[in-house]
């Protein structure tokens, strides 16, 4: 029996391309909705840029992938170089798009997503774009015109004609919790003692790094600190290393959020929500506003508006605002905040709306 006269039960199902990366903040979830795909039988394939993260990660991931070129964009002017690298991999993306033939495009934004998604858009293929900040990246800003559905983490204020085709999903995270004690032991930490998890990023935060070790060090007669530090900057902090505080350059996100009774963190989209996830009160210091376009101010934003973490708004207040956050009846309302902001269940909705455009 020939493909075209066979039953439609039994054709098979068109290819689902996700793209994005460059970074954690867009990849990982990438990754969660791939596998919710995969896993309601559909076939996958993630696309990443070269030089971003997924060249180190999706190698190991188990999915089918393809790395090809990207160029960064810009708000104020497209540096040459860049340019470049932008008509290469839409050139790129053609050819991919042409031949795996997709009958549906997920991309979670940023510079690594942006061509697959414009030339399946200028093909013809359903487009959805999830944006994972509580601002729309510049990428998403461009395609959203063309996608079919707007996929978004959090509530944004969009103009009508994005509005209407608008949804709020969550941010996909694993969602995967271990017992408090468990995980602390997992790390080498007293399973006994309150935790403090230092996070700034994937990448680390040179401003964190600097900034907290010596305002931390009078906690440690009562608490631990667990300070992420980043892989680059891991050599050079082992000196600040102390009883109960301990320096590393890279912790599994479950074990490090398990752990934690308290975090002190940048303001990516994806901490940000692992933090909702798990329920683990966040002093925020989001990155400043003229290096990101605000989108991790706008993200601890959202939940300090909440009621469901805390902003540092200068280094002058931070022993305030810290002293809040070390009160447990703080904690509590804050954990109680977090758990109706939970992104549980957000890379099944994701999967959902993108077969829903095939």
């Amino acid at each position: 029996m020939s493909t075209a006269s066979k039953p439609a039960a039994y054709l098979p199902r068109p290819m689902v391309i996700v793209t994005g990366g460059g970074t954690g903040g867009h990849l990982y979830p990438g990754l969660a909705a791939a596998r919710a795909l995969i896993k309601a039988g559909w076939p996958v394939t993630y696309v990443g840029a070269l030089g971003g993260l997924e060249e180190r990660i999706l190698p190991k991931s188990g999915l089918p992938y393809r790395i090809i070129p990207a160029g960064k964009l810009s708000r104020e002017a497209l540096r040459p170089a860049e340019g470049a690298k932008v008509l290469r991999g839409l050139l790129a993306a053609r050819q991919l798009v042409q031949e795996l033939r997709p009958g549906v495009v997920l991309s979670m934004g940023g510079y690594a997503g942006f061509p697959v998604a414009f030339v399946a858009a200028m093909l013809g293929v359903p487009l959805i774009v999830h944006e994972q900040n509580a601002k729309l990246g510049l990428a998403n800003l461009i395609l959203a015109r063309w996608a079919r559905r707007v996929a978004l983490s959090t509530p944004i204020a969009l103009p009508p004609h994005l509005a209407a085709k608008a949804q709020v999903v969550g941010y996909p995270v694993r969602e995967e919790k271990l017992p408090q004690a468990e995980a602390r032991t997992a790390l080498g930490l007293d399973p006994q003692r309150p935790t403090l998890l230092i996070l700034g990023g994937s990448q680390g935060s040179k401003e964190l790094n600097e900034q907290l070790p010596p305002r931390l060090y009078p906690l440690l007669e009562e608490w631990q600190v667990l300070h992420q530090c980043g892989p680059r900057w891991e050599g050079a902090l082992k000196h600040l290393q102390r009883p109960h505080y301990h320096v590393r350059g890279y912790v599994d996100s479950v074990l490090a959020w398990s752990a934690a009774d308290l975090a002190i963190t940048r303001g990516g989209a994806g901490t940000m929500s692992e933090a909702a996830y798990h329920r683990v009160p966040v002093l925020g210091i989001p990155l400043p506003r003229h290096l990101d376009g605000g989108a991790q101010w706008a993200n601890v934003g959202f939940y300090a508006e909440r009621g469901a973490a805390r902003r540092l708004e200068s280094w002058h207040d931070f022993e305030a605002e810290l002293g809040a956050l070390l009160n447990p009846s703080t904690r509590e309302q804050i954990r109680a905040k977090l758990g109706s902001l939970s992104p549980a269940g957000a890379a099944q909705r994701l999967a959902q709306m993108v077969l829903e455009a095939v």
